[in-house]
């Protein structure tokens, strides 16, 4: 018999904040009203969250600007910031990019030749971290390259904010039979072995999910969303020429298939919850 739920882990500070995240986009978002603290802490100490980091969570996202809090009382209802939102929305925009059909790729690379100057070595880490965002690989040490030209215009903000354009060169065209070919910069350019682990450990956890109305849904709901949320980070995207078969298209059809099936229920029950843990 499929089991109810997921297994679920001992959840750190980091991740309760991404879980914040979520929850703030997949169901406060969506209704457009403040939310009580006691809502947001239902579901993520349902989902493994030790209360006193939720609490945490809660502050710092509020710290970081995603969320601004009313006082009633000795509680606090929160809404959501403009800039909260427009996190969420860019986020999701780039989350749900990876179900996504690409168009054909025409062979052309954007390619960044980046120097980090001993006086910016702080900002390596950030580089690092920005362009993998971006969907860049790095299969040479100050070469970072995409099949996706059209991310030029992500480039060139991550370079010129770390105060970088000084010492970058770029370059879009296709790649020559002097040195590595395309399948050979892919495997060196991004980790795809680890990327299929993680796929295959999401594709293992959710094969034949059936969790049961009420909390089980809403909680196995958000657990999904949060996890799909990793792949952005680390999925470059390639297109099909490069990568056929890919084991992400078909995890991103198996999330948006369970998504779609349990967003409804998952929903009425956060509504529920909403009513039952307003004070009064």
């Amino acid at each position: 018999m499929p089991p109810a739920s997921v297994r679920r882990p001992v959840v750190s500070a980091g991740s309760a904040r991404s879980l914040l995240l979520t929850v703030l986009g997949e169901l406060v978002l969506p209704v457009g009203e403040p939310v009580w603290t006691s809502s947001l802490l239902h579901v993520l100490t349902g989902v493994g969250v030790e209360e006193q980091t939720a609490r945490q969570a809660i502050a710092r996202g509020a710290a970081a600007g995603w969320i601004v809090g009313e006082r009633h009382g000795r509680e606090v209802r929160w809404e959501i910031t403009p800039a909260g939102r427009q996190l969420i929305e860019e986020g999701a925009q780039r989350v749900y990019s990876l179900s996504a059909d690409a168009p054909a790729w025409d062979g052309n690379w954007l390619i960044l030749l980046i120097t980090v100057p001993q006086s910016l070595r702080t900002v390596r880490k950030k580089l690092y971290g920005a362009l993998s965002w971006a969907g860049f690989g790095n299969p040479t040490p100050s070469v970072w390259l995409t099949p996706h030209p059209e991310r030029a215009a992500e480039a060139r903000r991550v370079v010129t904010d770390l105060g970088l354009r000084e010492s970058t060169l770029s370059f879009t065209g296709s790649s020559t039979d002097v040195g590595l070919s395309d399948t050979e910069i892919v495997q060196r350019a991004w980790d795809l072995d680890g990327l299929v682990a993680m796929y295959d450990e999401l594709l293992r956890t959710y094969d034949g999910v059936q969790p049961e109305p009420g909390d089980p849904v809403l909680l196995t709901h958000v657990e999904l969303v949060s996890q799909w949320q990793r792949f952005p980070f680390v999925d470059p995207q390639l297109p099909e020429a490069l990568l056929p078969d890919w084991i992400g298209r078909r995890a991103a059809a198996m999330f948006q298939e369970l998504r779609t099936e349990w967003y409804d229920d998952a929903h009425a029950r956060w509504n529920e919850v909403v009513a039952e843990t307003s004070p009064g």
